[in-house]
């Protein structure tokens, strides 16, 4: 397995990410700004988007979901990747499988996850 996904900012680091889903504001109105990197095989990476999709609004839905909020940009970097963030919604998953999803303050939670959602479901669909 490649080195970890790291997500950064000036109050926050986290080290330990397998998957990331990126979804900037303008991803509620146009949904190709969505932006997903992990560093598992590509074969199945899809699904696990798709399922750390659904499961993060489902949550949402249930009030369950765990979150934190940022005021500042995010960078989001991998082995072969950078890139930064400054508004919308960062959905990732450990190394144990558990996720989270950091929030830009001001932001609707509930449209960024819907996107989310609709774009991972969409995107399993078009191989079925």
């Amino acid at each position: 397995m490649t080195s970890p996904i790291t997500i950064s900012s000036i109050s926050l680091t986290i080290e330990d990410c397998e998957s990331v889903i990126l979804v900037p504001t303008i991803a509620v109105t146009e949904p190709g700004y969505i932006k997903t990197l992990t560093v598992k095989g590509t074969a199945h990476a899809k699904h696990e988007f798709h399922a750390m999709a659904q499961m993060a609004y489902f949550q949402f839905q249930d009030e369950e979901l765990e979150s934190v909020e940022t005021d500042t940009p995010l960078t989001v970097a991998s082995e072969t990747e950078k890139i930064e963030i400054s508004d919308g919604m960062v959905l990732h998953r450990n190394l144990t499988g558990e996720f989270s999803v950091i929030f830009h303050v001001g932001e609707n939670r509930k449209k960024l996850l819907e996107a989310a959602y609709r774009y991972c479901t969409r995107w399993v669909r078009l191989d079925i």
